[in-house]
């Protein structure tokens, strides 16, 4: 059984969010990735498009649905290795999510405001 679960703030290079937790004394990674926070998230797409979040924008709903992540990432993980081959790691899939019932608690989401629009100058001539 794993507890203590936590969302990893580290400077990490993967895209998406990270959650620690413990099987005694072994410390357990779960990952889902943004595309599957997106995809759980995307009813509260701006108008016009999707738009995906930000790290700081799927780590603040992490860990505001911990309790939910952790249901989801403990019923993985205690399937163990013939259901989930990178066992110890478990890596949340959308599919996990849709079986699992959980809805993401989207009350207290902030979108950070977009950086502007970048304009491409093209040269009307070209040169030599």
């Amino acid at each position: 059984m794993i507890d203590r679960f936590a969302v990893d703030d580290s400077p990490h290079n993967r895209d998406g969010l990270v959650i620690q937790a413990w099987d005694n004394e072994k410390l357990i990674d779960a990952f889902i990735s943004r595309r599957v926070m997106d995809e759980w998230v995307q009813p509260v797409s701006p108008a016009g498009g999707r738009r995906s979040l930000f790290r700081t924008e799927y780590n603040a709903l992490g860990r505001q649905n911990l309790d939910a992540i952790a249901r989801i990432v403990s019923a993985k993980y205690d399937r163990g290795p013939a259901f989930n081959r990178q066992h110890p790691y478990v890596e949340v899939l959308l599919s996990d999510i849709v079986g699992s019932g959980e809805a993401v608690d989207q009350s207290q989401l902030v979108r950070a405001a977009l950086p502007p629009a970048l304009e491409r100058v093209v040269p009307l001539t070209r040169p030599n």
